[in-house]
């Protein structure tokens, strides 16, 4: 997955490329916040309901930040 251009860590070399990684968080996060939302709702203080909102606000920022990473690579590649 490397290139040129990324040759400073494993971390800039897949975000906004890994198609996988992206895949794999899509379906994590339509499947956390509804888990979340039926079981852990009505008792947001509980270690559980914690616990899962943690994961599934985690696996929705990191979705975020790929797809903001990859939009900026399209549109830059673009215009160069």
């Amino acid at each position: 997955m490397a290139c040129n251009q990324c040759t400073d860590s494993i971390f800039k070399q897949k975000i906004g490329r890994c198609k996988r990684c992206m895949w794999q968080l899509t379906l994590l996060s339509l499947f956390t916040w509804p888990v979340w939302w039926y079981c852990y709702a009505d008792t947001p203080k509980s270690v559980e309901s914690i616990a899962l909102l943690f994961f599934a606000i985690s696996f929705t920022g990191l979705l975020i930040l790929h797809l903001i990473v990859l939009t900026y690579r399209t549109l830059t590649q673009q215009n160069q």
